[in-house]
């Protein structure tokens, strides 16, 4: 990484993080604590408005205008193919959001790269659009953290009403699916947004509550990810690398 892109970096973490000590950016950077020590001085220097101290942490006074930074022509083919994929498979909001934003982020660009095409894109040939009917309302409910009912059919075309905390939706093998905490349950489930039948919204939002949380499925998923990598790592393997069922 380039001095430049790293000093832009600092400011960035400090920008959405209240208190970050030397070692979480130098972490997070992939350089030394003594490079980051440097790095403050001279932003100091140049006038970034930062406070704090060796050992304490780092935090900006105040809100800073970045300049924009210009894209490599990498970058720029990585922003093209998010956001194509964005358009085709977001929903109608954040697929007119990401129209929008590319012509934002080409009217900045040089006239080479402005022109420059990606070969990778994201076709919406045969796009069924119903697939996608849910996807803004569930975002919106999930942000706002507003309990919602749906109507769900499983792969056994069984049918079910679920009342539900939207926590999240993610793209996964071609698929958007809601993650929420399920009461019918009482456990954390997802549900395709392809097979959400009928939604309902209610007014009633949900308090934070200790074990109902995205931060405690993930944990609940890297802890079942380490058990599984430790039953690999002691099962007999094939020359192959294949893992030998017993």
């Amino acid at each position: 990484m380039r001095r430049a892109d790293r000093l832009f970096q600092i400011v960035q973490i400090l920008r959405h993080r209240r208190l970050t000590t030397a070692a979480q950016l130098a972490e997070r950077l992939q350089v030394s604590s003594r490079t980051i020590y440097r790095d403050i001085q001279d932003l100091c220097l140049s006038g970034i408005p930062i406070e704090g101290e060796a050992g304490v942490g780092y935090l900006l006074r105040q809100e800073v205008s970045v300049p924009p930074l210009m894209f490599t022509e990498a970058e720029l083919e990585a922003i093209q193919v998010g956001i194509r994929m964005v358009q085709t498979w977001g929903g109608k909001a954040l697929g007119q959001a990401a129209a929008q934003a590319l012509i934002k982020v080409e009217a900045v660009l040089p006239e080479r790269l402005r022109e420059m095409q990606s070969l990778m894109f994201s076709p919406d040939f045969y796009l069924d659009e119903a697939e996608f009917q849910f996807l803004d309302p569930l975002r919106v409910a999930a942000r706002e953290r507003r309990y919602c009912r749906i109507n769900y059919k499983d792969a056994k075309d069984a049918v079910t009403e679920r009342r539900l905390r939207p926590l999240a939706i993610y793209f996964w093998r071609g698929t958007w699916t809601l993650l929420g905490w399920c009461e019918l349950r009482d456990d954390f489930r997802s549900f395709r947004a392809d097979r959400i039948l009928a939604l309902i919204e209610e007014d009633q939002r949900f308090a934070r509550s200790p074990g109902k949380e995205l931060e405690d499925f993930i944990a609940r998923m890297d802890e079942a990810s380490r058990e599984y990598e430790k039953a690999r790592a002691a099962a007999p393997c094939e020359p192959d690398g294949r893992v030998t069922e017993t």
